[in-house]
C-alpha cells in the first residue's frame, strides 16, 4: 500500500520481502547508535508486523521509505503516536525516521518528512507534530530544524524506556511544530 510519493521516494506499508532489511535497521550498531537495544530477527519481525497492522488500520505509521527508481528500501519515515512518555499528552503525534547509513546525507529524510508533515497537517488535521531524539543525535536534530521544527527546552526529558545501564542515551530533546506555524512557511 503506497501512502505518499515524493520526488525520489515512495512511502509505503511494509511487505514480507522487507523483513531482512527491517531487521538490519533494527540491529545494526551504526544505525542503532542512539538506542540502548538491538533487535533479534524475531523481535524485528514482530515490530514490523505491529507497524504494518497500524498503518493498515490508521493510514499512517513508520512507513517503509523506498527509492522510486529501484524499489530498494532505504529505511523508514513516518508519523506515530508514542506511548509511555509522561511528558507528552495522550494523542500526541511524533514524526520519526531511521535510514541505512549508505543513504545518510542525501536529503531523503528531509524530503519524506516534509511530505509527512503536509499529510499530517492537511489531510489528518493534526494541530501539532513533535519529534525527539537523544541530545547528542545531531543528525536527527538537524533534520528537525530543516523541516521547521523548534526546540522546546521545557519539554526535554529523560526517556523512561532507556535503562540506567545507558546513561548517555537517557537525555532527550523535544522539538515541536504547530500546524499554524507550518502553514505560514508554505506560502
Amino acid at each position: 500500500m503506497t501512502l505518499l510519493k515524493t520526488e525520489r521516494l515512495i512511502l509505503r506499508n511494509w511487505c514480507e520481502e522487507d523483513r531482512p532489511f527491517f531487521h538490519r535497521i533494527n540491529s545494526d550498531d551504526e544505525i542503532m547508535e542512539y538506542f540502548p537495544f538491538r533487535r533479534s530477527r524475531g523481535e524485528a519481525d514482530a515490530v514490523m508486523e505491529r507497524i504494518r497492522d497500524g498503518i493498515a488500520q490508521n493510514g499512517f505509521g513508520f512507513a517503509a521509505a523506498v527509492l522510486k527508481e529501484t524499489g530498494q528500501p532505504i529505511g523508514f519515515v513516518g508519523l506515530h503516536r508514542p506511548s509511555g512518555l509522561a511528558n507528552l499528552p495522550e494523542g500526541t503525534v511524533e514524526i520519526g525516521w531511521r535510514l541505512a547509513p549508505e543513504f545518510w546525507g542525501k536529503g531523503y529524510v528531509t524530503e519524506a518528512a516534509r511530505a509527512w508533515l503536509a499529510f499530517g497537517f492537511e489531510k489528518l488535521g493534526f494541530e501539532e507534530i513533535v519529534s525527539f531524539a537523544v541530545v547528542d543525535n545531531e543528525r536527527s536534530t538537524a533534520v528537525m530544524r530543516r523541516i521547521g521544527m523548534h526546540h522546546d527546552p521545557n519539554g526535554d526529558f529523560d526517556h523512561p524506556g532507556v535503562p540506567d545501564s545507558h546513561p548517555h542515551l537517557k537525555s532527550h530533546v523535544l522539538y515541536r511544530l504547530r500546524r499554524s506555524d507550518w502553514r505560514a512557511t508554505q506560502k
